[in-house]
């Protein structure tokens, strides 16, 4: 099961019932953050989620409102007596922006490790899951991300007993490993099937629409997109700030063949953005305007 909770759904500043944008992933005991906008601490309190295990941090880019909030958390993480490493992930910059922001959370108890993204795409490979970078359009340097969960074919038991594979062995295998004992190596697709659907989530704001989007929200269980402006006459407003309206995100999930898409990242002046929900899902009918906490648990198929 994965784990998806939109903590923040605001762009620019944090109003009084919205803070500014973050992305919480869990899975399989691991917390990955993208973005850390101010009030993200509070979102996650009032999520009942606690700062201190997050794992892994990804920054789209380095608007204030993408990262203020990182110094503070960084802060309780420390006072929560964490010890250990945590990854931040950004574009070009991260090692620079993070110093300085560290000017106020100087001494921590934990080592930060800053990976930077050096190429359009970029995938970074854990135990149990992969997240990949790519990049949008923004009047910065800007990525978007899709965190995806693989899933091996199943256990053919019968198969593992024809080839008299040793029964210690099998979980070893299950789980990937190619084994070598007694000079016979044995490969995990001696008792695998075919791969079967994992799971996957794209999340990207502060875009125009670029094909990079599409491309990379393809095979997505779920597609998080800004929809900085609900109101038709924004439209020039959105090009030339580099961002999209809601009408622009839902063609992108229409073109991807994703089954949902959650709207994000709103215009401080988008007060109520399920009022143009009725237009947007002319376009693809399963948009939602989704809102501060909005959570969903992805699940393999068949469970």
């Amino acid at each position: 099961m994965l784990d998806v909770c939109l903590l923040g759904t605001g762009g620019m500043m944090p109003l009084p019932y919205r803070w500014l944008t973050s992305l919480m992933l869990r899975y399989n005991g691991k917390s990955i953050l993208i973005d850390c906008g101010e009030g993200t601490q509070i979102a996650l309190r009032e999520k009942g989620w606690s700062p201190k295990p997050v794992d892994i941090i990804c920054f789209t880019h380095y608007h204030a409102d993408h990262i203020s909030g990182l110094p503070g958390m960084l802060l309780t993480m420390g006072n929560a007596e964490r010890t250990e490493p945590l990854l931040l992930i950004g574009p070009k910059g991260l090692v620079r922006t993070v110093n300085a922001l560290r000017i106020i959370a100087p001494e921590l108890p934990f080592e930060i490790r800053c990976v930077e993204i050096t190429e359009n795409e970029q995938e970074f490979s854990f135990e149990s899951f992969r997240i990949k970078a790519f990049k949008v359009s923004h009047s910065v340097v800007c990525y978007g991300y899709s965190m995806m969960v693989d899933r091996g074919g199943r256990f053919d038991r019968e198969r593992a007993l024809e080839q008299q594979i040793p029964m210690k062995l099998w979980s070893r295998l299950q789980k990937g490993e190619t084994i070598v004992e007694n000079n016979v190596t044995y490969t995990p697709d001696m008792v695998l099937g075919a791969p079967r659907k994992g799971l996957k989530v794209t999340y990207c704001t502060d875009s125009r629409p670029v094909d990079s989007i599409t491309d990379n929200a393809e095979g997505s269980d779920l597609l998080i997109l800004e929809g900085m402006y609900g109101e038709p006459d924004k439209l020039v407003k959105a090009r030339e700030n580099k961002h999209m309206t809601m009408y622009e995100a839902a063609g992108i999930a229409s073109r991807a063949g994703v089954p949902q898409l959650w709207l994000t990242h709103y215009s401080p002046s988008l007060l109520h953005p399920e009022e143009y929900l009725g237009e947007v899902r002319k376009i693809f009918p399963a948009a939602v305007a989704a809102k501060d906490g909005r959570t969903a648990e992805l699940n393999f198929d068949g469970e």
